[in-house]
């Protein structure tokens, strides 16, 4: 079985990198990907301890965004595999989400203090191990005993979208995001395209402009995507070349779905690496996480790309970690 979509404690996981290679295992997967926000701090610790038959596959979910009809903006998240995490543009550019990520938890918390919840930075920061996001404010208010679930603090009257506490986030442009991930050697997959209860979602129109700027693949078979919109994506994927992928989007007990609960073909994963270039699958037992040196892509070159609004940082920084 093959899971390729995972999170850990380097970003809003509860399991740490150990763990979910435990589970993983447990689960009687082969492959397993490690997409932690916008971060790939938690890969080493997962290869780590990678034993034998279970292979790491290194990735991302990189967050992003696109406009859309009538200048709506609509929030995306996209799978990124086996890039070059040294790359040095794509790492500004993810070092620089994780910053926008605390600044945004940070702002929501002075926005509940404000209104006298008993909410501290302290306690947030407390609760992450690596990148601090709304799923540790989310927590807090849980242990402050203002929600009873991590679900009711994701509604309209805390911090869920729009929501009376909630903060917007800074995300680059959803085309340039895949150029990102195409020219760091990686191959990119649509996470959760019409998962429609986790807010707007985009059109197969949209999907196709994705499509022609480098996109490779769909998440199709996802806990949040209704059997009906899974035939829609699988029409889709196969309309504009795309590969269709499953994954469970493990986050550990704070959602109800296992590891290899929703899974990939062996057929489709040959068929991304076969695309990749920046990095290489882990078999345990495993060495130091290491990446290829870059080589020609294979087939045909990717499209070119020509941002209309390029989406850029404000002032020159450097990544600290990958």
């Amino acid at each position: 079985m093959i899971d390729l979509h995972a999170h850990s404690t380097a970003s809003d996981g509860l399991c740490s990198p150990t763990e979910v290679v435990r589970l993983a295992t447990a689960a009687g997967l082969t492959v397993v990907a490690l997409t932690d926000h916008d971060t790939t701090s938690g890969l080493a610790e997962a290869a780590g301890i990678l034993p034998t038959g279970l292979t790491l596959l290194p990735g991302a979910e990189i967050s992003c965004g696109i406009r859309v009809e009538h200048g709506r903006w609509v929030s995306l998240h996209l799978l990124a595999y086996l890039f070059d995490a040294t790359e040095p543009v794509f790492a500004a550019v993810r070092a620089r989400l994780r910053e926008d990520r605390v600044t945004r938890a940070r702002r929501m918390v002075e926005k509940l203090a404000a209104d006298g919840h008993p909410v501290r930075w302290e306690q947030v920061a407390a609760q992450a191990d690596g990148v601090i996001g709304r799923p540790h404010v989310a927590e807090a208010l849980v242990d402050a005993g203002l929600v009873s679930s991590l679900q009711a603090a994701f509604t309209p009257a805390w911090i869920g979208a729009g929501g009376r506490y909630w903060v917007g986030k800074d995300e680059p442009d959803a085309l340039e995001a895949i150029r990102l991930v195409r020219d760091a050697g990686g191959v990119s997959v649509l996470a959760h395209p019409y998962a429609s209860t986790r807010g707007p979602t985009i059109g197969p129109d949209v999907i196709a402009a994705m499509a022609r700027a480098g996109l490779r693949g769909l998440e199709v078979d996802h806990p949040d995507h209704p059997q009906q919109a899974r035939a829609r994506l699988r029409r889709l994927a196969t309309d504009l070349g795309l590969i269709v992928t499953g994954a469970s989007d493990f986050h550990g007990p704070s959602k109800p779905q296992r590891l290899g609960a929703e899974t990939t073909s062996g057929h489709a994963y040959e068929a991304l690496i076969a695309e990749a270039y920046g990095a290489q699958p882990l078999t345990g037992p495993a060495g130091p996480l290491r990446h290829q040196p870059p080589r020609a892509a294979a087939g045909p070159p990717a499209p070119a790309w020509h941002p209309q609004t390029p989406w850029s940082p404000q002032t020159p920084w450097s990544p600290q970690t990958p």
